[in-house]
């Protein structure tokens, strides 16, 4: 009789279980989406593409207060790869040491010191083996057209500018590499 009536308990609680609503569990707080270098960062390390597209989404220099932008100095921008943060790390020193204005006085991405209008309007990537691409894009900023050729490779896990050549052919590397030829000499 005693196991009958611990029986009839069990089932009229597993009953009763099975007839309570459920727990209704509270929605995940929603993240945030990332913006400014963090978005960049991330779409570095999906793909060559993914990361000219989001160099282009908006110009990081007009972010100003960007968290991600507060930790970046002359040389040490995760943007670029190892070769070009130290060619621009020379430039700067260099100008520093002189009392002047380096070189890299702008954004090269958007070719600007400010963006007004700023939007990408066309893309066409060309991979150049696993850890290497080309993008070759047109923007418009303050009302005009332009064009600029991005050299990416890949380093480590994240996608990274290695030069930026401009529309009449001028290469950011070649010219920053100049810079610190004469610097050595």
């Amino acid at each position: 009789m005693r196991v009958q009536a611990i029986m009839t308990a069990a089932i009229l609680a597993l009953t009763a279980a099975a007839c309570s609503p459920a727990e209704e569990k509270a929605p995940a707080p929603a993240e945030a989406p990332l913006s400014g270098r963090a978005a960049v960062y991330a779409a570095g390390e999906t793909d060559a593409e993914a990361f000219a597209r989001a160099l282009y989404a908006a110009p990081l220099s007009a972010t100003p207060d960007d968290p991600a932008a507060a930790t970046v100095s002359p040389g040490r921008d995760p943007l670029y790869s190892r070769t070009m943060n130290a060619l621009i790390g020379v430039d700067f020193r260099e100008a520093q040491s002189r009392d002047e204005v380096p070189y890299l006085n702008y954004d090269p991405v958007c070719a600007c010191q400010d963006a007004d209008g700023f939007a990408l309007t066309a893309l066409k990537m060309t991979p150049d083996g696993d850890k290497a691409a080309t993008a070759e894009v047109t923007f418009t900023n303050h009302g005009q057209t332009h064009q600029q050729t991005l050299k990416l490779a890949k380093e480590g896990p994240m996608w990274r500018i290695a030069d930026i050549i401009d529309a009449k052919g001028k290469s950011l590397h070649d010219t920053l590499m100049a810079i610190a030829e004469k610097a050595g000499g």
